[in-house]
Parts: structure tokens; C-alpha cells; sequence
């Protein structure tokens, strides 16, 4: 016979886990009625409490829950990189999660690792999730005394640490340094546009043009979703089209690839009359042909600066304001790019 659980509980009195463990431990945060209804059916169907479950507040697992949307993106692997060391450096084991970008697939988990097998989390926002604006799980589980720490995509209505970059500064300093380098008609190039990512590298890119001058051409924009890179060239291709074409921005390494590729076929030379500059600098960017110059967000210190967050949350004996830390990018020069004279 099935052992009963929290989560089945839950389901049948039509409550949260965090809901049925509060009941089960007579918390005055949860109404009588409801605490009644609770520990009635936990009597009937003889459930044996999770020690865990039921005494999250006094115990520790020493072990961190990890939700990243995706395990095959190098950014999150250098993330869970940073992760992993921190932890094992204070102690801590990890458990790592992948949502697959599923906003039903994250709240499960989350639900599922919040019956005690965690003392925290560590999340990037599903894109699911980012879309439905619905992280209303995570305000459950943080009031279960369970911290969460954001990282890359956050939910700003969550009073939780985040570690960010910022990808709005990112996009404009990445203009500034084509321009510098004699770049006069640079793209834009998306294929993620419903994300914020690209939405705050989008409006970098339009104030970096209007900050050295030049105007905003809508020819030399592509910001669209495109969920296959098998799409990326005939997206592209329109911005070839009209001819003036000598430098492009793009949201992820693949994007400023096919770009690449069409400029070497219309016999562009690379850097010396078309530049490249992609998002994150990941495997792809360094063995490239020519290699591709990127935007860095430093995966491995995000993943370690995240875990350092919430282990000092979790050992802290005071309340700790809320913190959000900012992790600097920088621009990766590589072969696609004319490297920018410094006057002396």
C-alpha cells in the first residue's frame, strides 16, 4: 500500500504543501476550520509524518535545491559550476532541477523539494513562467521559511535576494565599442523578444546609438521569436538585404553565427568590414571560425555569488534585508571585432 504524503494530502483537502505542514504542526497561521480539516484526514488515512517535513524551522539538510530552465545552455552549466563549488566549499550538497522552461514543471518541483529535503533555493525563472507572470510559488515557499535566491531571470515582485547583470548597460557599452571601431550601420538581431533579456539588451542597443549619434534604423532591426536556429538565417537575411550592413548585435551566440555566415557568403570580410558581437560567451563563441566576440556575463561568479546569498541567509540568526547583486560584464574581444585604439 502507498505510503501517504504531504503532497497527496494537499491535493485531496485542495490546499498547498506548506498549507497541510503548518496544520499538522497546529499553526496559528492557518485557520481552525482549516486545521481541522487537515488532521482529521491525515488521522483517517493514517499518515505517518516526514520528521523533515514537519520540523523544517529546527532542522537542517545541509542541502540546496537548484532550478535552472535549461542544462544544455553553457551559461547555466558555468552557473551551476559557481553553484557547486560554493557549497561544497561551506559544506553544502546540491540537488539540481531542470523546469525545461515549463512554468507546471518548476511549481511541482518546487512543491515537491519544500516537503524537507531542502534548506533553500536557487532559481532562474522558467520561461513559462516569465511569460505568465505567475511566480506566486515562490512567495508560498518563501513564506514556508524556505529562502530563495534568483538569478539572470528574476521576478521583481519577490521579496527575495537576486544576483543580476545588467544587460541594459551591456548593450550599450557593446555599441559604443563598434562605433569606436569605425562601425556605422550596426543591427540588431533577436530571436527571443518575448523575453526580458532581450527586451533590456534592445533598449541598451537604442540608446547607445543615439548616445554616439547615430539614428535608429528600422531596417537594421530584427527582434522577433524564432524557437529553432534553423530559422536564424531567413530571419537575418532581410538586414543583407538593403546593403549597409557593417556590424551586428545579437541576443545569444547562435543569432550573431548566422549572421556571420551570411556575411562571409555575400564575401564580407570579417572583422575588417562586417563586426559581430554576441550575447553570453559560451563554447560556440570560442570555436567559432573566425572566433566570436561576446558580452560575458560571468556564469561561474553568478552561480557562486547566488549560493553565498543564501548560505549566509540560512546562518544568519538576525532577518537580513532583501540584496541584489550586480555582476558586471564586459566585452570579450575575439576575431570579429576591430580591437579599439586607447589614446595615450
Amino acid at each position: 500500500m502507498k505510503k501517504t504524503t504531504l503532497k497527496d494530502i494537499a491535493k485531496q483537502c485542495n490546499v498547498s504543501i506548506s498549507t497541510v505542514s503548518k496544520a499538522l504542526n497546529n499553526s496559528d497561521e492557518i485557520s481552525e476550520e482549516t486545521r481541522f480539516k487537515i488532521q482529521e484526514y491525515a488521522r483517517s488515512v493514517n499518515y505517518k509524518p516526514n520528521l523533515n517535513a514537519l520540523s523544517l524551522k529546527n532542522s537542517r539538510t545541509r542541502t540546496i535545491g537548484i532550478l535552472i530552465p535549461d542544462m544544455l545552455n553553457y551559461f547555466h552549466a558555468q552557473v551551476l559550476k559557481g553553484i557547486e563549488k560554493t557549497a561544497i566549499e561551506h559544506n553544502y550538497k546540491v540537488i539540481i532541477c531542470i523546469t525545461n522552461d515549463s512554468f507546471s514543471k518548476e511549481k511541482e518541483t518546487l512543491e515537491m523539494l519544500s516537503n524537507g529535503s531542502v534548506d533553500g533555493f536557487i532559481v532562474s525563472l522558467a520561461e513559462e513562467t516569465e511569460l505568465k507572470q505567475d511566480v506566486g510559488h515562490f512567495s508560498k515557499t518563501i513564506d514556508f521559511n524556505l529562502p530563495v535566491v534568483m538569478f539572470d531571470r528574476v521576478a521583481n515582485e519577490i521579496m527575495c535576494d537576486k544576483v543580476i547583470t545588467n544587460n541594459f548597460e551591456a548593450a550599450k557599452i557593446a555599441v559604443k565599442q563598434l562605433v569606436n571601431s569605425g562601425c556605422k550601420s550596426i543591427a540588431f538581431a533577436s530571436a527571443i523578444s518575448h523575453l526580458k533579456v532581450s527586451q533590456d539588451l534592445y533598449r541598451g542597443y537604442k540608446e547607445g546609438l543615439l548616445e554616439t549619434g547615430l539614428i535608429i534604423n528600422d531596417a537594421l532591426i530584427v527582434n522577433t521569436r524564432v524557437d529553432h536556429y534553423s530559422g536564424y538565417e531567413s530571419m537575418l537575411q532581410p538586414l543583407f538585404e538593403q546593403g549597409s550592413i557593417d556590424a551586428i548585435l545579437a541576443t545569444n551566440e547562435e543569432v550573431a553565427l548566422a549572421a556571420m555566415k551570411i556575411a562571409l557568403r555575400k564575401g564580407m570580410k570579417i572583422p575588417e568590414n562586417f563586426s559581430a558581437i554576441g550575447f553570453t560567451n559560451g563554447v560556440l563563441a570560442r570555436h567559432s571560425n573566425p572566433r566570436l566576440s561576446t558580452i560575458s556575463q560571468h556564469g561561474e561568479i553568478m552561480g557562486a555569488t547566488a549560493t553565498s546569498l543564501l548560505i549566509n541567509r540560512l546562518e544568519s540568526d538576525n532577518e537580513q534585508p532583501i540584496k541584489i547583486k550586480l555582476i558586471e560584464t564586459h566585452i570579450v574581444e575575439r576575431d570579429t571585432t576591430i580591437p579599439v585604439k586607447v589614446s595615450s
